[in-house]
């Protein structure tokens, strides 16, 4: 792993790095005090985890995700509240979540019970300690943009995860949302649940949009817990429907996977009419 894929990802991921001149110095002292922070303590449970963690089998990698997760979301000042954890089957399956903003996945770290596997960017994997403690606990790196054979790899190390009977986290939508808005939801995991029998557990995640967007370089000024305040919703399992044809099945959970992400968001937002149609079968 280079600086440059380093400095890559934070140009892409961070909008500290888009603002540049532009901000003015509270807000530049406002980054140091929320990010230098969670810098230092990735480092601590990223070095804990790799160095540890070998020696157990995991183990102690699992703890420290969510050590980090919990750690994290206190010293941003996140305050989370989750329902639906008695909806989370056994063995492997899907969690299948919206995604609004780059804090996702320490709120749903801390939130989602069980040793996940995060479908992971694979630029995500080259970062310092997050990195190298995501490759040791066996999260799937996923490369977008890269042609059918890279799709064909990621599906099938989906597959596998779910075959070990190990839940697995993505996000359907791929990339964040720009506006708020849920965007259409991608295959691959779905045709990975279906090849592999396995059921969908679908996620709503609101909050973290109005706290971080992708242009924000922090998570806000306010104190209030009220704008504070991320929610976690997990749904009942989907399965796949042995009736159908494998094609069909992929589009049917796929479809019934996000209108329930559509209506558990609607409960608390607009994004049920806000939310864009779905994109057709990728071949």
């Amino acid at each position: 792993m280079g600086l440059k894929d380093t400095l890559n990802w934070a140009r892409t991921e961070w909008g500290i790095f888009r603002k540049g001149g532009d901000m003015g110095w509270g807000q530049r002292a406002r980054w140091v005090q929320q990010w230098v922070p969670f810098g230092l303590r990735t480092v601590g449970w990223g070095t804990l985890s790799v160095t540890v963690g070998p020696l157990t089998k995991g183990r102690v990698s699992t703890w420290c995700a969510k050590k980090w997760s919990l750690s994290s979301a206190k010293g941003l000042k996140i305050y989370i509240e989750a329902s639906g954890q008695d909806n989370v089957p056994e063995g492997g399956f899907v969690y299948a979540s919206n995604h609004e903003s780059l804090i996702d996945i320490l709120v749903l770290g801390a939130a989602l019970p069980g040793d996940f596997k995060w479908a992971a960017k694979r630029s995500v994997m080259n970062v310092p300690f997050l990195g190298w403690h995501l490759r040791l606990a066996g999260h799937v790196p996923v490369d977008r943009n890269k042609g059918k054979d890279a799709a064909l790899a990621v599906m099938e190390a989906f597959e596998s995860v779910l075959r070990d009977d190990k839940p697995l986290l993505v996000f359907p939508e791929g990339t964040r949302t720009l506006d708020g808005k849920l965007k259409a939801f991608k295959t691959g995991a779905f045709q990975a649940a279906v090849l592999a029998g396995k059921p969908v557990v679908p996620v709503a995640l609101n909050g973290t949009f109005t706290l971080m967007s992708k242009d924000a370089v922090d998570t806000g000024t306010s104190k209030e817990r009220e704008d504070r305040l991320v929610t976690v919703q997990i749904g009942k399992p989907l399965y796949p429907n042995t009736e159908l044809d494998d094609e069909e099945a992929v589009t049917d959970l796929r479809d019934r996977t996000r209108a329930a992400v559509v209506d558990m968001l609607g409960a608390v937002s607009s994004a049920k009419t806000d939310a864009e149609p779905s994109l057709p079968l990728e071949s």
